[in-house]
């Protein structure tokens, strides 16, 4: 089981927002710092997330995602705003692992296209839903359909990953959704990441127990509330 630390990214800065809310935002500084942090701990895969480009399909965050890159030896993964083929070229040209499409992502010729183009390792899917429904454009949109029929049409043009965030839950520190990601798991056979509300070792082996491929750390990590180095010795 892979682990996760995330670096969410809004105005060039590493933060953490609660639920989803651009206005409830905890400012943790520079990215480039919080990425050496991590990977001292242990990581050896990093969750970004541009958050104004998640917004408005703009890259706002690059100068910080190419920081990365250019002076922290570690696999990233990028999701936030990417909305066409050029921007997925782009982004994987830099040096990034792969990248997650997120609301782009409703539009399965689109993700077929890239999965053709770059193969399934590279392109993964975000899934952020409200109480299974689907959540679109920065959380601020939800769509009239379900979490899980929307997985299997992916599967069925190739995608193998899918991260599955809560947003209820995401940033709270209430614990993950895990009847909600089970859900995911048995129903669609593909390899889920979930993603929201972690906080705990407990999270973590609950997660790994209903067979997820791994879980993305947040606010759990940067509050203490989960020790990141011994989670990854402990689970990974």
């Amino acid at each position: 089981m892979r682990l996760f630390p995330a670096i969410d990214l809004h105005e060039g800065q590493c933060v953490r927002l609660f639920k989803g809310d651009y206005n409830l935002v905890t400012n943790y500084g520079d990215p480039v710092e919080m990425a050496k942090m991590w990977k001292s701990k242990g990581a050896k895969f990093l969750h970004l997330v541009d958050l104004d480009g998640a917004k408005d399909g703009q890259f706002r965050n690059l100068k910080a995602v190419k920081g990365i890159i250019e002076n922290v030896d570690i696999d990233v993964e990028l999701g936030g705003g990417i909305r066409t083929l050029e921007q997925v070229d782009y982004i994987l040209g830099l040096g990034v692992k792969r990248i997650i499409l997120g609301s782009s992502a409703l539009n399965v010729d689109f993700v077929k296209e890239c999965i053709d183009k770059h193969g399934s390792d590279r392109i993964v899917v975000g899934i952020d839903c409200k109480n299974l429904m689907v959540a679109t454009h920065g959380w601020l949109d939800t769509m009239d359909i379900d979490a899980v029929t929307l997985a299997l049409k992916l599967k069925n043009v190739g995608v193998k990953t899918i991260i599955f965030t809560d947003i209820a839950k995401d940033g709270t520190l209430e614990g993950i959704n895990i009847t909600q990601t089970k859900k995911m798991v048995d129903e669609t056979g593909m390899e889920i990441i979930a993603s929201g509300g972690a906080k705990s070792l407990d999270d973590i082996e609950n997660c790994k127990n209903i067979g997820c491929g791994g879980i993305i750390l947040g606010k759990s990590i940067y509050s203490g509330a989960i020790n990141l180095e011994e989670a990854i010795k402990r689970f990974e």
